[in-house]
């Protein structure tokens, strides 16, 4: 990766691309590289994406915090959402209980909360986390908090559509039920992928490099969305930005 774009640059820029199009993207707490990829995506749409970020004064018409987003989503009025989780199997299945045997976990995560409602509902969810290790990708998780796939007799509308980690990007296959390698992040490689992921999953015969930001997307990271995301993540606007482009 160029020395001039930060890692962070790189993901933000990356899943701005996936919400392209869009009329509507919700973001949760503590979020900060999906809210930007958000605000990075609105810029780009000339201001018809709308964004919902919770915990934001400036980027949220909820007064209502969580119910109303959970009101939307029911609604079909939110496309797409992201999700983590402190391990990710290769069915999309994501643990935010704990690990360990369940209610004797020996670690305890933050928890559930509305996940596997959100998980169902909206059509593009996308599973985010930094760490890309075996102990996160794991065969199976511990305790599937919000499920991935389902029963063909359940209603669904909505379900896992990427995986984004600090290393590459999985795309899900929702017929085959598992991932499929889609591109490699600058300075890793496939070798190094299949050794930290902790699942099996699907590779074509030519992997791709993710794309980096061009001139136009890093300007506008760097400007307009630095000054809207540091009114909800200021330390992570300032650790990203400002070092990116001094």
């Amino acid at each position: 990766m160029s020395a001039e774009i930060a890692p962070e640059e790189l993901l933000i820029a990356t899943v701005a691309d996936m919400l392209d199009g869009l009329r509507h993207v919700a973001v949760g707490a503590q979020s900060p590289i999906p809210g930007s990829a958000a605000l990075l995506a609105r810029a780009r749409s000339g201001g018809s994406l709308r964004v919902s970020m919770l915990g934001s004064e400036a980027h949220s018409p909820f007064t209502d915090g969580g119910r109303e987003l959970f009101d939307c989503a029911a609604q079909g009025r939110i496309d797409a959402f992201f999700l983590g989780g402190g391990q990710i199997d290769g069915q999309a299945n994501i643990n935010l209980v704990g690990i360990g045997d369940y209610p004797d976990t020996k670690v305890r995560f933050p928890g559930s909360f509305g996940s596997a409602y959100l998980y169902l509902l909206v059509p593009r969810v996308i599973l985010f986390r930094e760490e890309h290790t075996a102990r996160v990708l794991v065969p199976k998780v511990d305790f599937i908090s919000a499920p991935g796939v389902s029963d063909e007799d359940v209603l669904r509308t909505g379900g896992p559509y990427a995986l984004v980690t600090g290393r590459c990007v999985f795309d899900f296959d929702a017929a085959a039920r598992r991932f499929r390698l889609a591109s490699v992040h600058p300075g890793h490689d496939t070798d190094e992928i299949r050794e930290h992921t902790g699942f099996d999953y699907d590779v074509p015969d030519v992997v791709p490099e993710t794309p980096v930001p061009d001139a136009a997307t890093l300007a506008l990271l760097r400007g307009r969305v630095a000054d809207e995301v540091a009114e909800t993540y200021p330390a992570f606007a300032a650790r990203v930005f400002a070092a990116a482009a001094a």
